[in-house]
């Protein structure tokens, strides 16, 4: 069964980070996802997973690396190495990557080139940890201009490239909808490289019903495929944050937990 898990760094923002996960569970989810752990209170995170029994569906890798920049292996797999401690002590089996911006006057291809070899370098430290390192697409028109992997297709083709079932890419429902579009043709066509999702309406990043996406209808889709991990809710409320998540369910109501 498709689960949903509720981004703690856009929801709830109103409540320190512990308080969040009480009422990610109160409302009923049994996952929740953030960004960065570095600065997240681990034993704390910890016992109000334990009291909640909620587990955390992915984390970034922390810190961030530029991947399309040359003579970044070692800063990348310190990275690697100290994001996946820090998994195995809350039981995360997903760690969140990002390539960086652009590089100017640099050919892409050998920025393409650069992220496939460092992905290569890390996946025996994933294979051995037993985690999945997910390649995430950002769009560059509204959020994030200047980064380099925008499209899937280029994210898929890296993906192949690398050649490890531990290193997938992370589909972002609203960033590929800005970008290109054809959602869920591109999902059902690729899903076997698929590692998680994110997930948010267009425009306005905000939750589900808002904009002109029929998550009901993609995350249908989705579940036919046989995909069974997590799909994260990473958008901003337009509504009070417990509303707006309540209303996702009341929308998802037999799709997913």
């Amino acid at each position: 069964m498709i689960k949903l898990s509720p981004c703690a760094e856009t929801i709830f923002t109103d409540l320190s980070f512990l308080e969040r996960i009480d009422k990610f569970a109160g409302i009923g989810f049994s996952a929740f996802e953030f960004w960065g752990w570095r600065n997240k209170d681990i034993d704390g995170m910890l016992k109000k997973m334990d009291k909640n029994k909620i587990v955390v569906s992915s984390v970034g890798v922390d810190p961030w690396a530029v991947l399309v920049q040359d003579g970044q292996k070692d800063a990348f797999l310190k990275s690697i190495e100290e994001s996946v401690a820090a998994a195995h002590k809350m039981n995360v089996k997903r760690l969140i990557v990002t390539t960086g911006n652009e590089l100017q006057g640099v050919p892409r291809e050998a920025q393409h080139e650069n992220i496939v070899k460092y992905l290569k370098a890390a996946t025996p430290i994933a294979e051995k940890e037993g985690v999945t390192l997910v390649l995430e697409p950002l769009n560059i028109l509204v959020n994030h201009k200047g980064y380099y992997l925008s499209t899937s297709a280029e994210g898929f083709q890296i993906i192949r490239e690398v050649g490890s079932k531990n290193v997938k890419l992370l589909y972002d429902i609203y960033h590929q909808q800005i970008t290109e579009g054809n959602i869920i043709q591109n999902i059902t066509q690729n899903v076997d490289l698929i590692g998680h999702f994110h997930s948010a309406d267009v425009p306005g990043r905000h939750e589900f019903g808002t904009g002109e996406l029929n998550y009901r209808n993609i995350i249908q889709r989705i579940k036919e495929t046989g995909y069974n991990g997590y799909i994260g809710l990473e958008f901003i409320p337009l509504k009070p944050s417990g509303e707006a998540l309540k209303n996702i369910l009341e929308i998802m109501n037999g799709v997913c937990d």
